[in-house]
């Protein structure tokens, strides 16, 4: 995937010199800020086509000047535009307006989930329980195959193909056991009708578990949990980008920035003045 996107990047820069005759510093700040974004972005390849999740780039580039972050995120979005025109199925994600850009993403207290999980069924409570105690992302948790789990591991595959094996908790690879035991499967942990459970339908699943105790949730908040939880307890940070499957440590010390902003927000409600 990484190497078709930079040969499209280089045609997209041939395209602003040639069709609209951009400076070479403009091609090269333009150059810049693809590049940046490709290496931080979170780039899935799914049924619907190819998302780019724009949020962990937007969380490394908070701090620059509002006019910079507008110029780069601008440059991402004639990017993606172009892949659009190229007949590449894209969209974004994580797209709102620049203020957003400064806006931690906010991970699932470990109450909500738990009261979340206390009327559920046994499908939706193994996918919620391994989206936040492994991390998954919901493409991984789509793809896992009966083959890729043993007792105690799980092997994931991520993005660009590649693998990392995950130890699982005894009670949740007791769950996973008794689910399969439930019911059986041609080839996935999750199928419906002979074929994997979609995406789209695990997110449905989680919006629909938690829209009972009345909040909006997404996987990718479950996946926040699992790190914000982990580094909060102590994990170093590289065991840590490891388990989560990111290929850059930059995207994961996202995480220990919102576990000091909640801490920071916690010491003010608690307070006395």
């Amino acid at each position: 995937m990484q190497q078709l996107l930079n040969k499209k990047r280089i045609k997209y820069l041939e395209s602003l010199e040639i069709l609209r005759g951009y400076s070479d510093l403009t091609i090269k700040t333009y150059d810049e800020a693809i590049r940046e974004a490709l290496r931080l972005m979170e780039i899935v390849q799914n049924d619907d086509g190819i998302s780019f999740n724009l949020m962990p780039f937007r969380l490394y580039i908070k701090e620059l000047n509002s006019k910079t972050i507008s110029k780069k995120l601008s440059a991402v979005r004639g990017f993606v535009e172009f892949l659009k025109d190229d007949g590449l199925k894209v969209y974004l994600e994580a797209d709102e307006s620049i203020k957003i850009a400064k806006t931690l993403p906010k991970p699932i207290s470990h109450k909500h989930i738990l009261e979340a999980l206390e009327s559920v069924s046994q499908d939706e409570a193994l996918i919620i329980n391994m989206l936040y105690t492994l991390g998954l992302r919901v493409s991984e948790l789509s793809s896992i195959q009966l083959k890729d789990i043993s007792r105690g591991w799980i092997r994931i595959i991520g993005k660009g193909n590649k693998q990392r094996d995950l130890p699982i908790l005894e009670w949740l690879s007791e769950d996973i056991s008794s689910y399969i035991e439930n019911n059986p499967t041609n080839n996935y942990l999750f199928e419906k009708k002979g074929e994997r459970l979609s995406e789209n339908s695990l997110r449905y699943i989680v919006k629909k578990v938690f829209k009972k105790i009345g909040l909006e949730v997404t996987p990718h908040q479950l996946r926040h949990s699992y790190a914000t939880s982990l580094l909060n307890g102590g994990a170093m940070i590289v065991d840590v980008s490891e388990l989560l499957g990111h290929s850059s440590m930059a995207t994961t010390q996202i995480y220990t920035k919102l576990g000091s902003a909640l801490k920071e927000q916690n010491y003010k409600k608690a307070h006395p003045l």
